[in-house]
């Protein structure tokens, strides 16, 4: 099987016979699949040549072997060796040239040096928390190319633009609920220290999952720092929320109010039970979970308070820390107590969101610490962008969306759809 076998159409054999026929050859003769001179680098290598060919083929204006009408007019002029990263391994091409060096291909531009799938290989190991190092080690020992440690810098760099793209994209003109959440990023900064990265995600109205956008903060953020973030989400083009649901974050509730006036502020329940947690022993956890759902499911704010009550006679002299937290969150806890049971099944709805922070944390965690702000919001932008091929942040929110979509425009009086309209 030769470097210059060319791939024809055979109406008498299916695709898959046609593949099997090849590798099936390529066995007999010794011909590893892939790898340096294998089966599919040698089939790429042949395509990608037929298309050079055929593109200055065009570039000319008359194929190969032909002369051209032009007298004196440009020509071809043999062709020049070229290696190229693919996902099949190195493949050695010979790219076409012409006389006056006007050919401009396209398949493989002029210094490329890699397939745009190689790109996506790369972006893929960072979005998964692999060094640079750890990903041109595996290039060399999965596709046996040697990419430098710079090259992978150039590749990530380049989402950097396009973070830049989506953190200004146009937003929304109202979304239902908002959840702003923070994963801890270890930032060498003169010395190593833990620095949170925020997430503000969405539920759009058609509910849908919405990252909005990631801001660094340095552990102090108070009511200026979320006004500045809240303003830059109103100049996007959100108009209104209608809850915000956060941890109880310092100075945001003023924030909020000063930006959104209407909007209810909510404390998750998710980082309410897990922070409470904190205060229990590991043993303790189920039985502490069980009498705290009862509060926080309660049909009234005055049940939830009897079921409170209840949940301080059995663990209060046990774990007066997890009364006193549950005390000080009381006022930002019990405002969906009011709402419909759909509303808060979305609110406490936290698959979405756990998913998410997952897979961030799967990325942080492999890193270990950062040199600087920059690269751990290059890092974790790479794994929420994992999350969505499209790479808008966007995906489906909850097949339950409908009935709670219809709660929400009664329950705020049509807010919902008056803005969307």
């Amino acid at each position: 099987m030769s470097d210059k076998t060319q791939v024809k159409a055979d109406t008498g054999r299916s695709d898959e016979e046609f593949v099997q026929e090849l590798k099936t050859k390529a066995e007999a003769e010794g011909i590893e699949l892939v790898g340096e001179n294998g089966l599919l680098a040698r089939l790429t290598k042949t395509a990608l040549e037929n298309v050079l060919a055929a593109e200055m083929d065009t570039h000319l204006g008359y194929a190969k072997h032909e002369r051209s009408t032009e007298p004196g007019g440009n020509t071809r002029n043999g062709t020049r060796s070229k290696t190229l990263t693919t996902e099949a391994g190195p493949v050695e091409l010979d790219v076409p040239r012409d006389r006056d060096g006007s050919f401009e291909p396209q398949i493989v531009r002029k210094r490329q040096r890699r397939l745009n799938g190689v790109n996506g290989i790369v972006l893929s190991l960072s979005a998964r928390g692999l060094t640079h190092g750890e990903i041109c080690a595996h290039l060399a020992e999965v596709y046996d190319a040697n990419v430098s440690k710079q090259t992978i810098s150039n590749i990530t760099e380049a989402a950097m633009e396009r973070m830049a793209e989506w953190q200004n994209r146009p937003l929304d003109q109202v979304y239902p609920v908002l959840f702003v959440d923070a994963i801890n990023v270890k930032i060498r900064d003169g010395q190593v220290a833990n620095r949170p990265i925020y997430v503000v995600l969405g539920v759009t109205a058609e509910g849908e999952r919405d990252i909005l956008g990631l801001w660094a903060g340095d552990g102090n953020e108070g009511a200026k720092y979320w006004a500045h973030v809240f303003t830059e989400l109103k100049n996007r083009g959100v108009a209104d929320v209608l809850m915000l649901v956060a941890d109880g974050i310092k100075g945001m509730s003023e924030a909020v109010e000063s930006v959104w006036p209407r909007t209810v502020v909510q404390t998750c329940i998710v980082h309410l039970l897990r922070n409470s947690f904190r205060y229990a022993s590991r043993a303790d956890w189920e039985k502490v979970a069980k009498a705290l759902k009862p509060v926080y499911t309660a049909a009234t704010e005055e049940a939830a308070l009897e079921r409170f009550s209840e949940f301080c006679e059995e663990w209060g002299d046990k774990y007066p820390a997890i009364v006193r937290l549950w005390e000080n969150a009381w006022a930002e806890m019990v405002p969906f107590l009011a709402f419909d049971v759909e509303i808060r099944k979305i609110i406490c709805t936290t698959n979405a969101i756990e998913s998410i922070n997952a897979r961030i944390r799967r990325a942080v965690k492999a890193r270990g610490h950062f040199p600087n702000e920059q690269a751990a919001l290059k890092c974790v932008y790479m794994a929420l962008m994992a999350l969505d091929p499209k790479g808008t942040g966007r995906a489906k929110w909850s097949a339950r969306w409908k009935k709670a979509l219809n709660a929400f425009d009664l329950t705020f009086d049509g807010r919902l759809t008056a803005t969307r309209r």
